[in-house]
């Protein structure tokens, strides 16, 4: 499975306006190869270079086993088009863009999609994003990554 935006390459600097510093929206994400049987993706992004700890920016869930990414901007219409969103380490709903520490330096983003051998995960009291990941991998298929990086 591959996972891939036409907004920055593996490795690339995210562009400022899916930041904080910019319009905090969503980056356009595109994947192919999904294994036979899977049932609904879970989307994640998370910042590991965090200071105190793993930094969770997003989580969207149940999104259709035919969907083959999600456009620019699509975690502020997450209903609209069918899938959830966990809460994030801002404590809200949603997409939070990268956001590093002023003069902190070079932070990476994970991007992680997961397959998943179920089409919704069970409702539960907890949905932050890391509830929806611990879910999400009891029922894994495959992953497929990309990191971007922002600096302040």
């Amino acid at each position: 499975m591959q996972l891939s935006s036409s907004s920055f390459a593996n490795g690339t600097t995210i562009p400022r306006r899916f930041t904080c510093d910019g319009e905090d929206r969503s980056p356009p994400l595109g994947w192919t190869g999904a294994p036979a049987g899977t049932g609904s993706f879970v989307l994640l992004c998370d910042d590991p270079d965090d200071p105190a700890k793993i930094w969770h920016h997003w989580a969207a869930y149940d999104i259709a086993a035919d969907c083959v990414g999600l456009a620019e901007g699509a975690a502020q219409h997450a209903g609209k088009q069918g899938f959830k969103q966990a809460t994030n380490d801002f404590r809200r709903p949603g997409y939070g863009g990268p956001c590093p520490p002023h003069r902190h330096g070079r932070h990476r983003y994970h991007f992680r999609l997961l397959a998943l051998s179920i089409k919704h995960l069970p409702p539960g009291n907890d949905r932050s994003c890391q509830a929806v990941e611990r879910e999400a991998r009891k029922h894994l298929l495959a992953e497929a990554v990309l990191v971007g990086v922002y600096e302040r």
